[in-house]
């Protein structure tokens, strides 16, 4: 089975709904990194010196493959990612190995078959 990191960046506030969302096409399980900060094309703005940026979340997803585009396509939707420049972004990356998720295997070949 091949294995690939979905990354979102994303206002903590939408969080839940690109989880939900990643659940309902398949997606496992999920890590999520709290207080994270990024900048954009545009530099924050800031008042009296304090930063007026919100809280960013990044969420790691370890997907089967073949259940990838569907699964980033529904976390771009649920967090309005084309629609509304700065909600977040989110990326794949191909994982060459990984341990720990012998458990979910069957659960996701079954899966897989469906929508193979």
């Amino acid at each position: 089975m091949h294995f690939k990191l979905i990354i979102a960046l994303t206002e903590d506030t939408v969080t839940d709904k690109i989880v939900d969302a990643a659940r309902e096409k398949g997606a496992t399980g999920s890590t999520v990194i709290t207080s994270a900060r990024g900048e954009g094309i545009k530099t924050a703005k800031t008042f009296l010196g304090l930063s007026l940026e919100t809280q960013r979340d990044v969420t790691l997803l370890l997907v089967e493959e073949h259940l990838t585009r569907d699964i980033l396509e529904s976390i771009s939707k649920a967090g309005n990612f084309d629609d509304s420049p700065g909600s977040g972004i989110a990326f794949t990356i191909d994982v060459d190995d990984a341990v720990g998720v012998s458990h979910q295997v069957s659960q996701l070949c079954e899966l897989v078959e469906e929508e193979l």
